[in-house]
């Protein structure tokens, strides 16, 4: 078989069985930089992403619907149960947020590995591990990793997903490859189920394109396959959307309404403002950031395509590279043009499939030409990949710093309610309780907004026998029923304690 460095393997075929022995030393270099890459993301995330760094909002809700540090929060309608069960391990038996943060930067350098390992055969290892290194030194990559958050984990079933599907696609007897198609197709359902339909609409697409030489039943293996590792995924929410919100309909409605309303909006721009530390950018306002920082999102669209009409050019057998592409692009729909608000970590996914034709491109213009040409365009390349290092560094270093900051303005207000009596078990509603009430230790609630799940009269009962507080603005009025609380100030937050409290 003949590789080259920009296209795939000519032939799916598996190799002759090897006699018994160590493996060809060619074959161990192959994996070793993706190894590398992989590692080198795990110790990225200890060094960059402080390992005491606080649990952030949605990871207070994720975390706290199994650990013993607090009462579940309210889950609302668009979470999946996926990112509980992936701490569970850790956060099951131990409140170290230390302890959770290595094992999930672990985790995720194993996941990167495994993800874009399973591309061997498809691609050459030299693209996989400039694809895995482009895609693991973007900030919110690194961010994301040690955090108990489920865009990552989409990211990485989505690449999966993709090549075992071509894989079993050209060999429906591959058993590997249907194991691994299912439990991808699993793993993204069961974190995000409606960006894994969003990530998989080209794979089932593609069953209407047999494969060359391939009868038509074979080819509808791996979509049975794929089909069935959705669901299986995604049965868990099916079944809680009739237990628990009144059936799928319902739970779908509520799940836009909280997202603002899907329908037609350009969000590029809310997009852009994200890229330049805004973990949340709702409402997103203001003027756009710098292009130092951004310039490398400019260079996506037309380096993608490159890399697709560069392996269509080569003729190969199985389309790897366009595939890629398109699961990028419908995974990124709803984000783009779809909801009113932007995060950058919901363009993971996306962002993960991009750099497969992203890296077939750039070993293109490194290998294209001859003489000053292929100099001159080595050097502009490294250039570009070295200012690419220094924006997501450069943005990195404050998205920790204001993660931190914010995270700390949370404990020292848990201890101050501590100092006020409002100690577990107890209750807190208002501004930003969620995250506070995890680290107080308090179970919480809201009478309005997208975590509604309780009443003013139901607040003011139990006020009558566990500690309750309202946490507001400063200068803010109170909600109406903790009017005649007592107030008490605290810089950036005031606290509106019930009477009953001790």
């Amino acid at each position: 078989m003949r590789q080259d460095a920009y296209g795939t393997l000519v032939g799916v075929r598996r190799p002759a069985p090897r006699p018994a022995g160590p493996r060809p030393l060619r074959r161990d270099r192959g994996r070793a930089p993706l190894a590398a890459v992989a590692a080198l993301f795990t110790l990225a995330q200890l060094a960059l992403i402080r390992p005491d760094l606080g649990l952030g909002w949605d990871e207070t809700v994720y975390v706290s619907q199994l650990g013993t540090h607090a009462p579940a929060a309210f889950f609302s309608a668009p979470r999946a149960r996926g990112v509980t069960l992936l701490v569970a391990p850790v956060a099951s038996w131990s409140s170290s947020t230390v302890l959770l943060r290595a094992y999930l930067a672990v985790l995720s350098g194993l996941g990167l590995y495994l993800a874009f390992r399973t591309w061997r055969g498809l691609l050459p290892a030299r693209v996989l591990t400039l694809a895995g290194a482009l895609f693991a030194t973007l900030w919110v990559t690194l961010f994301y990793g040690p955090q108990a958050m489920p865009n990552l984990w989409v990211a990485y079933g989505a690449l999966a997903a993709a090549a075992c599907f071509l894989r079993a696609r050209a060999d429906s007897r591959d058993r590997a490859a249907l194991w691994g198609l299912g439990a991808s197709a699993a793993l993204m359902a069961w974190m995000r189920p409606t960006d894994a339909v969003w990530a998989t609409v080209p794979l089932f697409l593609l069953v209407l394109a047999p494969a060359r030489g391939r009868r038509v039943p074979s080819v509808l293996v791996p979509t049975g396959v794929l089909a069935g590792g959705l669901a299986a995924g995604a049965v868990e929410w099916i079944v809680e959307a009739y237990t628990s919100y009144g059936g799928l309909g319902r739970r779908l409605a509520e799940a836009s309404r909280i997202q603002g309303g899907l329908g037609w909006n350009l969000a590029f721009d809310d997009q852009l403002r994200g890229l330049a530390g805004r973990a949340l950018c709702r409402p997103c306002a203001g003027p756009l950031p710098p292009v130092a920082e951004t310039w490398w999102w400019y260079t996506l669209p037309p380096l993608a395509v490159l890399g697709a009409l560069v392996a269509v050019r080569a003729r190969r057998p199985v389309p790897a590279v366009p595939t890629a592409l398109a699961c990028a692009t419908t995974v990124a729909i709803p984000y783009l043009l779809l909801i009113g608000y932007a995060a950058p970590r919901f363009l993971l996914p996306a962002y993960a499939l991009l750099s497969l034709p992203v890296a077939v491109a750039l070993l293109r213009l490194t290998s294209a030409g001859s003489g000053r040409w292929r100099t001159a365009a080595r050097v502009l390349v490294a250039a570009g990949l070295l200012g690419h290092l220094v924006a997501q560094y450069s943005v990195l270093d404050g998205v920790v710093e204001r993660s931190a900051a914010g995270r700390r303005g949370w404990a020292r207000t848990a201890a101050a309610l501590h100092g006020l009596g409002v100690r577990p078990p107890c209750l807190l509603t208002g501004r930003e309780a969620i995250p506070v009430a995890y680290y107080t230790g308090c179970a919480s609630a809201q009478v309005s907004g997208h975590n509604e799940n309780s009443t003013p009269g139901r607040i003011l009962e139990a006020a009558t026998r566990v500690p309750v507080a309202a946490l507001t603005a400063p200068g803010a009025d109170p909600p109406g029923f903790a009017r005649g609380w007592t107030v008490h100030r605290y810089g950036g937050v005031w606290v509106w304690v019930a009477r009953g409290a001790r």
